[in-house]
């Protein structure tokens, strides 16, 4: 009986791996991402669906703050027209956690320039509590 490699499990960013997820409805995968992820078992999330919120949506941004700001509640995320969608951040951010924990996750793949999903620059809202719980990040 032969048996199958061990594959790691990853969560990605569903946009990086082409499901159309953005908030402008955009497909746009990311070829490094994929490549990354070639050998190894990956579970696609998007925090802001997750969140509630619809494809396409409005762009979003965190104001005057990070992800931790916005989870600590010092800083909130609005669109350009003003709108205050910090509470879908954090619903999604929530729900993402929910499905690592639930996963034996090797580590997590996440967009880059996201108010969700960024590593660098201003950390998003989820990578943020990703972050907090101890998750290895990796950004695309």
């Amino acid at each position: 009986m032969s048996h199958s490699p061990i594959h790691s499990v990853f969560l990605v960013s569903a946009c990086l791996v082409g499901l159309c997820t953005r908030y402008d409805a955009a497909v746009k995968a990311n070829q490094e991402c994929r490549i990354f992820l070639q050998n190894h078992i990956f579970i696609p999330v998007c925090p802001e669906q997750l969140g509630g919120m619809p494809t396409p949506r409005p762009a979003a941004d965190i104001i005057n703050g990070t992800g931790h700001d916005v989870l600590q509640g010092s800083s909130r995320v609005c669109t350009k027209a003003g709108e205050d969608v910090t509470a879908s951040f954090i619903a999604g951010a929530k729900e993402v956690l929910k499905i690592a924990h639930a996963q034996n996750i090797q580590g997590i793949c996440l967009k880059a320039g996201s108010p969700s999903c960024a590593v660098s620059g201003i950390t998003g809202v989820t990578a943020a509590l990703l972050e907090q719980n101890s998750f290895k990040l990796y950004e695309f």
